[in-house]
Protein backbone atom coordinates (compact mmCIF):
# COMPACT_ATOMS: atom_id res chain seq x y z
CA UNK A 1 0.00 0.00 0.00
CA UNK A 2 3.02 2.30 0.25
CA UNK A 3 3.70 4.51 -2.78
CA UNK A 4 7.37 5.23 -2.01
CA UNK A 5 9.98 4.12 0.50
CA UNK A 6 9.28 7.27 2.51
CA UNK A 7 5.50 6.91 2.63
CA UNK A 8 3.27 4.80 4.84
CA UNK A 9 -0.40 4.31 5.50
CA UNK A 10 0.14 5.48 9.09
CA UNK A 11 3.02 7.55 10.44
CA UNK A 12 3.54 7.31 14.18
CA UNK A 13 5.58 10.06 15.84
CA UNK A 14 7.25 8.75 18.97
CA UNK A 15 8.76 5.33 19.70
CA UNK A 16 7.66 4.96 23.29
CA UNK A 17 5.68 1.92 24.34
CA UNK A 18 2.35 3.56 23.39
CA UNK A 19 3.43 4.19 19.80
CA UNK A 20 5.24 0.87 19.45
CA UNK A 21 2.27 -1.13 20.76
CA UNK A 22 -0.03 0.70 18.32
CA UNK A 23 2.42 -0.07 15.48
CA UNK A 24 2.17 -3.79 16.24
CA UNK A 25 -1.60 -3.85 16.07
CA UNK A 26 -1.59 -1.89 12.81
CA UNK A 27 1.08 -3.96 11.07
CA UNK A 28 -0.64 -7.20 12.11
CA UNK A 29 -3.74 -5.91 10.32
CA UNK A 30 -1.73 -5.35 7.14
CA UNK A 31 -1.40 -1.57 7.43
CA UNK A 32 1.91 0.03 6.40
CA UNK A 33 3.46 1.85 9.36
CA UNK A 34 6.49 4.10 9.86
CA UNK A 35 7.53 5.04 13.39
CA UNK A 36 9.65 8.20 13.67
CA UNK A 37 11.68 8.86 16.82
CA UNK A 38 13.87 11.92 17.45
CA UNK A 39 16.04 10.22 20.07
CA UNK A 40 18.82 7.81 19.06
CA UNK A 41 17.05 4.95 20.86
CA UNK A 42 13.46 3.83 21.43
CA UNK A 43 11.62 3.86 24.72
CA UNK A 44 11.15 7.49 25.70
CA UNK A 45 11.06 7.66 29.50
CA UNK A 46 11.35 3.88 29.72
CA UNK A 47 15.08 3.88 29.04
CA UNK A 48 17.90 1.89 30.64
CA UNK A 49 21.55 2.98 30.52
CA UNK A 50 24.62 0.88 31.25
CA UNK A 51 27.24 2.38 33.59
CA UNK A 52 30.28 0.31 34.65
CA UNK A 53 28.35 -2.91 34.10
CA UNK A 54 25.26 -1.70 36.00
CA UNK A 55 21.94 -1.39 34.15
CA UNK A 56 20.28 1.78 35.43
CA UNK A 57 16.71 2.88 34.72
CA UNK A 58 16.18 6.58 34.03
CA UNK A 59 12.70 6.39 35.52
CA UNK A 60 12.04 2.80 36.47
CA UNK A 61 8.32 2.82 37.36
CA UNK A 62 6.92 0.06 39.51
CA UNK A 63 4.90 -2.49 37.55
CA UNK A 64 2.11 -4.79 38.68
CA UNK A 65 2.30 -8.38 37.45
CA UNK A 66 -1.51 -8.44 37.17
CA UNK A 67 -1.61 -5.89 34.33
CA UNK A 68 -3.14 -7.69 31.32
CA UNK A 69 -1.26 -5.44 28.86
CA UNK A 70 2.07 -6.85 30.06
CA UNK A 71 1.16 -10.26 28.66
CA UNK A 72 -1.50 -9.37 26.08
CA UNK A 73 0.32 -6.79 23.96
CA UNK A 74 1.53 -8.14 20.60
CA UNK A 75 5.31 -7.96 20.37
CA UNK A 76 5.93 -8.23 24.09
CA UNK A 77 5.33 -11.96 24.17
CA UNK A 78 5.82 -13.01 27.77
CA UNK A 79 8.32 -10.51 29.19
CA UNK A 80 10.66 -11.77 31.86
CA UNK A 81 9.59 -10.10 35.09
CA UNK A 82 11.35 -9.99 38.44
CA UNK A 83 9.06 -9.83 41.46
CA UNK A 84 9.63 -7.96 44.69
CA UNK A 85 9.10 -9.85 47.93
CA UNK A 86 5.39 -10.12 48.87
CA UNK A 87 4.17 -7.11 50.80
CA UNK A 88 6.35 -4.07 51.46
CA UNK A 89 8.65 -2.94 54.26
CA UNK A 90 7.46 0.33 55.79
CA UNK A 91 9.88 2.35 57.91
CA UNK A 92 7.93 4.13 60.61
CA UNK A 93 8.81 5.37 64.10
CA UNK A 94 12.34 4.08 63.86
CA UNK A 95 11.58 0.52 62.79
CA UNK A 96 10.62 -1.45 59.69
CA UNK A 97 7.51 -3.59 59.53
CA UNK A 98 6.10 -5.68 56.72
CA UNK A 99 2.58 -5.44 55.35
CA UNK A 100 0.47 -8.54 54.82
CA UNK A 101 1.71 -11.16 52.37
CA UNK A 102 -0.45 -10.54 49.33
CA UNK A 103 -0.21 -14.11 48.15
CA UNK A 104 -3.50 -14.48 50.02
CA UNK A 105 -4.98 -11.77 47.78
CA UNK A 106 -3.83 -13.63 44.69
CA UNK A 107 -5.52 -16.73 46.03
CA UNK A 108 -8.72 -14.76 46.51
CA UNK A 109 -8.56 -13.58 42.91
CA UNK A 110 -8.09 -17.12 41.60
CA UNK A 111 -11.07 -18.18 43.68
CA UNK A 112 -13.20 -15.44 42.16
CA UNK A 113 -12.36 -16.69 38.68
CA UNK A 114 -13.28 -20.26 39.50
CA UNK A 115 -16.06 -20.04 42.10
CA UNK A 116 -19.12 -17.87 41.84
CA UNK A 117 -19.41 -17.86 45.62
CA UNK A 118 -16.01 -16.23 46.14
CA UNK A 119 -15.72 -13.05 48.25
CA UNK A 120 -16.66 -9.88 46.42
CA UNK A 121 -17.44 -6.25 47.08
CA UNK A 122 -21.12 -5.62 47.49
CA UNK A 123 -22.70 -3.85 44.50
CA UNK A 124 -23.83 -0.28 44.78
CA UNK A 125 -22.94 1.73 47.82
CA UNK A 126 -21.21 5.09 47.98
CA UNK A 127 -17.66 6.24 48.30
CA UNK A 128 -14.42 5.09 46.76
CA UNK A 129 -13.03 1.60 47.19
CA UNK A 130 -10.18 3.24 49.06
CA UNK A 131 -12.78 3.74 51.72
CA UNK A 132 -13.86 0.14 51.41
CA UNK A 133 -10.24 -0.90 51.91
CA UNK A 134 -10.56 0.47 55.40
CA UNK A 135 -13.69 -1.61 56.01
CA UNK A 136 -11.98 -4.96 56.18
CA UNK A 137 -13.40 -5.37 59.65
CA UNK A 138 -13.30 -8.32 61.99
CA UNK A 139 -16.75 -9.56 61.02
CA UNK A 140 -18.16 -6.04 61.41
CA UNK A 141 -19.71 -3.66 58.89
CA UNK A 142 -17.03 -4.32 56.31
CA UNK A 143 -17.46 -8.12 56.26
CA UNK A 144 -18.97 -9.22 52.96
CA UNK A 145 -21.16 -12.25 52.37
CA UNK A 146 -19.04 -15.30 51.79
CA UNK A 147 -15.97 -14.00 53.64
CA UNK A 148 -14.66 -15.33 56.90
CA UNK A 149 -13.30 -12.13 58.39
CA UNK A 150 -9.70 -11.95 59.54
CA UNK A 151 -9.18 -15.69 59.61
CA UNK A 152 -9.62 -15.91 55.81
CA UNK A 153 -6.82 -13.43 55.10
CA UNK A 154 -4.24 -15.33 57.00
CA UNK A 155 -3.09 -14.48 60.49
CA UNK A 156 -0.06 -16.42 59.35
CA UNK A 157 0.83 -13.56 56.97
CA UNK A 158 0.17 -11.07 59.76
CA UNK A 159 2.90 -12.76 61.78
CA UNK A 160 0.86 -14.16 64.68
CA UNK A 161 1.96 -17.76 64.30
CA UNK A 162 5.65 -16.91 64.34
CA UNK A 163 5.70 -14.05 66.87
CA UNK A 164 2.88 -14.98 69.22
CA UNK A 165 0.51 -12.65 71.09
CA UNK A 166 3.06 -11.11 73.38
CA UNK A 167 1.60 -7.69 74.11
CA UNK A 168 -1.14 -5.30 73.10
CA UNK A 169 1.07 -3.62 70.47
CA UNK A 170 1.77 -6.96 68.81
CA UNK A 171 -1.93 -7.85 68.82
CA UNK A 172 -2.92 -4.43 67.48
CA UNK A 173 -0.36 -4.50 64.67
CA UNK A 174 -1.33 -8.04 63.69
CA UNK A 175 -5.03 -7.19 63.60
CA UNK A 176 -4.36 -4.11 61.47
CA UNK A 177 -2.32 -6.13 59.00
CA UNK A 178 -4.98 -8.82 58.84
CA UNK A 179 -7.74 -6.26 58.22
CA UNK A 180 -5.69 -4.64 55.47
CA UNK A 181 -5.02 -8.02 53.87
CA UNK A 182 -8.73 -8.87 53.97
CA UNK A 183 -9.71 -5.60 52.29
CA UNK A 184 -7.04 -5.95 49.60
CA UNK A 185 -8.22 -9.49 48.87
CA UNK A 186 -11.76 -8.23 48.25
CA UNK A 187 -10.50 -5.27 46.23
CA UNK A 188 -8.54 -7.68 44.02
CA UNK A 189 -11.83 -9.24 42.91
CA UNK A 190 -13.49 -5.97 41.90
CA UNK A 191 -13.91 -5.39 38.13
CA UNK A 192 -12.75 -2.16 36.51
CA UNK A 193 -16.24 -0.98 35.56
CA UNK A 194 -17.34 -1.03 39.19
CA UNK A 195 -14.31 0.96 40.31
CA UNK A 196 -14.85 3.61 37.63
CA UNK A 197 -18.51 3.94 38.62
CA UNK A 198 -17.62 5.01 42.17
CA UNK A 199 -17.98 8.65 43.27
CA UNK A 200 -14.74 10.53 42.64
CA UNK A 201 -12.62 12.54 45.05
CA UNK A 202 -8.92 12.87 45.77
CA UNK A 203 -7.11 9.76 46.91
CA UNK A 204 -6.19 11.48 50.19
CA UNK A 205 -9.80 12.41 50.88
CA UNK A 206 -10.90 8.84 50.18
CA UNK A 207 -8.37 7.51 52.67
CA UNK A 208 -9.42 10.06 55.30
CA UNK A 209 -13.09 9.08 54.89
CA UNK A 210 -12.40 5.44 55.71
CA UNK A 211 -12.49 3.51 58.95
CA UNK A 212 -9.00 1.99 58.95
CA UNK A 213 -6.92 3.17 61.94
CA UNK A 214 -4.88 6.29 61.24
CA UNK A 215 -1.65 4.37 61.86
CA UNK A 216 -2.50 2.03 58.97
CA UNK A 217 -3.57 4.86 56.67
CA UNK A 218 -0.56 7.06 57.37
CA UNK A 219 1.94 4.29 57.96
CA UNK A 220 1.04 1.91 55.11
CA UNK A 221 -1.61 2.99 52.61
CA UNK A 222 -0.44 6.55 52.09
CA UNK A 223 3.23 5.73 51.37
CA UNK A 224 2.21 2.74 49.24
CA UNK A 225 -0.16 4.77 47.08
CA UNK A 226 2.37 7.60 46.80
CA UNK A 227 4.85 5.10 45.36
CA UNK A 228 2.33 3.50 42.99
CA UNK A 229 1.03 6.85 41.71
CA UNK A 230 4.19 8.98 41.88
CA UNK A 231 2.10 11.47 43.87
CA UNK A 232 3.32 12.42 47.37
CA UNK A 233 0.31 14.69 48.02
CA UNK A 234 -2.25 12.09 46.85
CA UNK A 235 -4.28 14.63 44.89
CA UNK A 236 -4.78 11.91 42.27
CA UNK A 237 -8.34 10.84 41.46
CA UNK A 238 -9.58 8.20 43.88
CA UNK A 239 -10.72 6.10 40.91
CA UNK A 240 -7.18 5.96 39.55
CA UNK A 241 -5.90 5.18 43.03
CA UNK A 242 -8.45 2.37 43.33
CA UNK A 243 -7.20 0.88 40.06
CA UNK A 244 -3.58 1.09 41.18
CA UNK A 245 -4.26 -0.47 44.57
CA UNK A 246 -6.46 -3.17 43.01
CA UNK A 247 -3.73 -4.10 40.53
CA UNK A 248 -1.16 -4.21 43.33
CA UNK A 249 -3.42 -6.48 45.38
CA UNK A 250 -3.88 -8.78 42.41
CA UNK A 251 -0.28 -9.23 41.37
CA UNK A 252 2.22 -7.55 43.66
CA UNK A 253 5.12 -5.52 42.33
CA UNK A 254 7.66 -6.41 39.65
CA UNK A 255 10.18 -4.93 37.23
CA UNK A 256 11.37 -6.18 33.81
CA UNK A 257 14.54 -8.27 33.91
CA UNK A 258 17.47 -6.22 32.67
CA UNK A 259 15.77 -2.86 33.10
CA UNK A 260 12.62 -1.05 32.03
CA UNK A 261 14.13 -0.40 28.62
CA UNK A 262 13.69 -4.07 27.72
CA UNK A 263 9.95 -3.51 27.16
CA UNK A 264 10.27 -0.99 24.29
CA UNK A 265 13.30 -2.91 22.98
CA UNK A 266 11.16 -6.05 22.69
CA UNK A 267 8.38 -4.16 20.92
CA UNK A 268 10.75 -2.49 18.44
CA UNK A 269 12.66 -5.70 17.65
CA UNK A 270 9.44 -7.57 16.84
CA UNK A 271 8.29 -5.03 14.21
CA UNK A 272 9.16 -5.52 10.51
CA UNK A 273 12.67 -4.28 9.66
CA UNK A 274 12.75 -0.59 8.80
CA UNK A 275 9.50 0.23 10.59
CA UNK A 276 11.20 2.21 13.37
CA UNK A 277 13.50 5.06 12.34
CA UNK A 278 15.41 6.81 15.13
CA UNK A 279 17.18 10.17 14.91
CA UNK A 280 14.34 11.67 12.84
CA UNK A 281 13.17 15.11 14.00
CA UNK A 282 9.62 16.10 13.02
CA UNK A 283 9.14 19.85 12.59
CA UNK A 284 5.51 19.95 11.40
CA UNK A 285 2.68 17.47 11.13
CA UNK A 286 -0.71 17.26 9.46
CA UNK A 287 -3.20 14.52 8.68
CA UNK A 288 -1.55 13.50 5.40
CA UNK A 289 1.99 14.90 5.63
CA UNK A 290 4.85 15.06 8.09
CA UNK A 291 7.85 17.34 7.63
CA UNK A 292 11.21 16.24 9.03
CA UNK A 293 14.66 17.81 9.23
CA UNK A 294 16.37 14.76 7.80
CA UNK A 295 14.02 13.50 5.07
CA UNK A 296 11.84 16.42 4.08
CA UNK A 297 8.14 15.78 3.63
CA UNK A 298 6.65 12.32 4.14
CA UNK A 299 3.13 11.38 3.10
CA UNK A 300 0.60 9.22 4.95
CA UNK A 301 -3.10 8.46 5.20
CA UNK A 302 -3.28 8.86 8.99
CA UNK A 303 -1.06 10.35 11.68
CA UNK A 304 -0.66 9.17 15.26
CA UNK A 305 1.08 11.40 17.81
CA UNK A 306 2.58 9.06 20.40
CA UNK A 307 4.94 11.50 22.10
CA UNK A 308 4.71 13.01 25.55
CA UNK A 309 1.92 15.53 26.11
CA UNK A 310 4.19 18.56 25.78
CA UNK A 311 5.76 17.46 22.49
CA UNK A 312 2.35 16.49 21.12
CA UNK A 313 0.98 19.97 21.91
CA UNK A 314 3.88 21.59 20.05
CA UNK A 315 2.92 19.71 16.89
CA UNK A 316 -0.80 20.04 17.50
CA UNK A 317 -1.53 23.48 19.06
CA UNK A 318 -4.59 23.47 21.27
CA UNK A 319 -4.04 20.00 22.65
CA UNK A 320 -4.52 20.05 26.41
CA UNK A 321 -1.33 19.56 28.40
CA UNK A 322 -1.78 18.20 31.93
CA UNK A 323 0.26 19.16 34.96
CA UNK A 324 3.22 16.92 35.69
CA UNK A 325 4.83 15.41 38.75
CA UNK A 326 8.64 15.46 38.87
CA UNK A 327 10.56 12.31 39.76
CA UNK A 328 14.25 11.86 40.56
CA UNK A 329 15.89 8.42 40.51
CA UNK A 330 19.26 7.76 42.15
CA UNK A 331 21.42 4.66 41.84
CA UNK A 332 24.05 3.81 44.47
CA UNK A 333 26.43 0.92 44.86
CA UNK A 334 27.22 -0.29 48.37
CA UNK A 335 30.07 -2.49 49.65
CA UNK A 336 27.54 -4.75 51.43
CA UNK A 337 23.87 -5.15 50.46
CA UNK A 338 21.41 -3.80 53.06
CA UNK A 339 19.54 -6.59 54.89
CA UNK A 340 16.16 -6.10 53.21
CA UNK A 341 16.40 -8.73 50.45
CA UNK A 342 13.92 -8.23 47.59
CA UNK A 343 11.59 -5.96 49.55
CA UNK A 344 10.43 -2.51 48.53
CA UNK A 345 11.14 -0.11 51.42
CA UNK A 346 8.71 2.78 51.96
CA UNK A 347 9.14 5.85 54.17
CA UNK A 348 6.03 5.83 56.32
CA UNK A 349 7.08 8.93 58.28
CA UNK A 350 7.85 11.07 55.19
CA UNK A 351 10.94 12.18 57.10
CA UNK A 352 13.25 12.62 54.14
CA UNK A 353 13.44 12.99 50.37
CA UNK A 354 13.23 9.26 49.52
CA UNK A 355 9.71 7.96 48.93
CA UNK A 356 10.77 4.36 48.24
CA UNK A 357 13.93 2.38 47.68
CA UNK A 358 15.06 -1.20 47.02
CA UNK A 359 18.20 -3.28 46.63
CA UNK A 360 17.64 -3.84 42.92
CA UNK A 361 20.54 -6.27 42.59
CA UNK A 362 18.55 -8.58 44.87
CA UNK A 363 15.28 -8.12 42.96
CA UNK A 364 16.96 -8.45 39.54
CA UNK A 365 20.57 -9.71 39.67
CA UNK A 366 21.07 -8.93 35.95
CA UNK A 367 21.14 -5.21 36.78
CA UNK A 368 24.49 -5.37 38.56
CA UNK A 369 27.85 -7.08 37.91
CA UNK A 370 28.32 -10.29 39.84
CA UNK A 371 29.18 -9.61 43.45
CA UNK A 372 28.17 -5.92 43.26
CA UNK A 373 25.22 -4.22 44.96
CA UNK A 374 22.80 -1.80 43.30
CA UNK A 375 20.44 0.31 45.43
CA UNK A 376 17.85 2.35 43.53
CA UNK A 377 15.91 5.12 45.29
CA UNK A 378 13.15 7.44 44.11
CA UNK A 379 12.49 11.02 45.17
CA UNK A 380 9.01 12.34 44.41
CA UNK A 381 8.51 16.07 43.92
CA UNK A 382 11.18 18.76 43.89
CA UNK A 383 14.54 17.27 44.94
CA UNK A 384 16.66 18.94 47.65
CA UNK A 385 19.67 21.02 46.54
CA UNK A 386 22.22 18.72 48.25
CA UNK A 387 20.63 15.68 46.64
CA UNK A 388 23.17 12.90 47.16
CA UNK A 389 24.02 13.80 50.77
CA UNK A 390 20.36 14.20 51.76
CA UNK A 391 19.40 10.93 50.10
CA UNK A 392 22.24 8.92 51.64
CA UNK A 393 21.42 10.34 55.09
CA UNK A 394 17.81 9.28 54.65
CA UNK A 395 18.78 5.85 53.30
CA UNK A 396 20.89 5.25 56.40
CA UNK A 397 17.73 5.57 58.50
CA UNK A 398 15.54 3.53 56.15
CA UNK A 399 18.00 0.62 55.89
CA UNK A 400 19.47 0.92 59.38
CA UNK A 401 23.03 0.84 58.05
CA UNK A 402 25.76 3.45 57.41
CA UNK A 403 25.86 4.86 53.90
CA UNK A 404 28.96 7.07 54.05
CA UNK A 405 30.89 4.71 51.77
CA UNK A 406 28.08 4.31 49.21
CA UNK A 407 28.98 5.50 45.72
CA UNK A 408 26.55 7.42 43.52
CA UNK A 409 26.46 5.83 40.08
CA UNK A 410 23.90 8.11 38.46
CA UNK A 411 21.00 10.44 39.22
CA UNK A 412 18.28 11.34 36.75
CA UNK A 413 15.66 14.07 37.24
CA UNK A 414 12.59 14.26 35.01
CA UNK A 415 10.33 17.29 35.66
CA UNK A 416 7.58 15.72 33.51
CA UNK A 417 7.89 12.12 34.65
CA UNK A 418 4.26 11.50 35.61
CA UNK A 419 1.20 13.23 34.12
CA UNK A 420 -1.08 14.29 36.96
CA UNK A 421 -4.42 12.48 37.25
CA UNK A 422 -6.20 14.89 39.55
CA UNK A 423 -9.92 14.56 40.12
CA UNK A 424 -11.95 14.69 38.00
CA UNK A 425 -9.95 12.49 35.66
CA UNK A 426 -11.14 10.61 32.59
CA UNK A 427 -9.00 7.46 32.20
CA UNK A 428 -10.29 7.00 28.65
CA UNK A 429 -9.69 10.41 27.09
CA UNK A 430 -10.45 10.38 23.35
CA UNK A 431 -7.56 9.27 21.15
CA UNK A 432 -9.22 10.44 17.91
CA UNK A 433 -8.82 14.19 17.41
CA UNK A 434 -10.55 13.87 14.03
CA UNK A 435 -10.58 11.24 11.30
CA UNK A 436 -6.97 10.74 10.25
CA UNK A 437 -5.41 12.42 13.31
CA UNK A 438 -4.91 10.56 16.60
CA UNK A 439 -3.08 10.97 19.93
CA UNK A 440 -2.01 8.31 22.43
CA UNK A 441 0.16 8.05 25.52
CA UNK A 442 -0.18 7.78 29.27
CA UNK A 443 -1.58 11.34 29.32
CA UNK A 444 -4.67 10.02 27.47
CA UNK A 445 -5.29 7.19 29.92
CA UNK A 446 -3.64 6.61 33.29
CA UNK A 447 -0.07 7.69 33.97
CA UNK A 448 1.30 4.16 34.14
CA UNK A 449 2.98 1.72 31.78
CA UNK A 450 -0.38 -0.03 31.53
CA UNK A 451 -2.07 3.27 30.66
CA UNK A 452 0.41 3.91 27.83
CA UNK A 453 -0.07 0.42 26.38
CA UNK A 454 -3.84 0.65 26.70
CA UNK A 455 -4.00 4.05 24.96
CA UNK A 456 -1.85 2.70 22.12
CA UNK A 457 -4.33 -0.14 21.67
CA UNK A 458 -7.29 2.25 21.65
CA UNK A 459 -5.61 4.49 19.08
CA UNK A 460 -4.79 1.56 16.78
CA UNK A 461 -8.37 0.32 16.97
CA UNK A 462 -9.69 3.80 16.10
CA UNK A 463 -7.32 4.05 13.10
CA UNK A 464 -8.34 0.63 11.78
CA UNK A 465 -12.01 1.54 12.14
CA UNK A 466 -11.57 4.78 10.20
CA UNK A 467 -9.51 3.08 7.49
CA UNK A 468 -12.11 0.34 7.18
CA UNK A 469 -9.56 -2.38 7.99
CA UNK A 470 -10.43 -5.39 10.13
CA UNK A 471 -8.10 -6.13 13.05
CA UNK A 472 -5.90 -9.20 12.80
CA UNK A 473 -7.60 -12.46 13.78
CA UNK A 474 -7.59 -12.94 17.54
CA UNK A 475 -7.01 -9.27 18.39
CA UNK A 476 -9.54 -8.51 21.09
CA UNK A 477 -10.46 -5.09 22.40
CA UNK A 478 -10.43 -3.67 25.87
CA UNK A 479 -8.00 -5.83 27.80
CA UNK A 480 -8.52 -3.63 30.82
CA UNK A 481 -12.29 -3.67 30.55
CA UNK A 482 -12.18 -7.46 30.55
CA UNK A 483 -10.33 -7.29 33.82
Amino acid sequence: MRSTAHHADVIIIGAGIAGLSAAHLLTRAGVGVSVLEAAPTVGGRLATREVDGFRLDLLGPLLCASWPELTGTPGLGTPELREFAPGVLVHSEGRRHRTADLRSARGALRAVRTRSSAPHLAPGGSGSDLRLVSRAGLGGRGAEPGTTGVKSTGLRSAGLRSTGLRNSRTVSDAIDRARLGAALSRLAATPTARLLARPERTALAALAAGQMPARTVDGVLRPLLSALLGDPGLTTSSRCADLALRDYARGGLCVPAGGSGTLPDLLAAALPPGTVRTGVHVTAAGITTVRTKEHGELGCRSLLLATGAGAAAELLPGLRVPAFRPVTVLHHTAPVPPPTGRSLVLDGDRSGPVAYTAVMSEVDPSRAPEGRTLVTSTVLGTPPPDLDRSVRTHLARLYGTPTDDWELLAAHHDPEAVPAMEAPHDPHRPVRVLAGLYVCGDHRDTSTVQGALHSGRRAAEAILTDLGVRPAHGEGTGLREAA
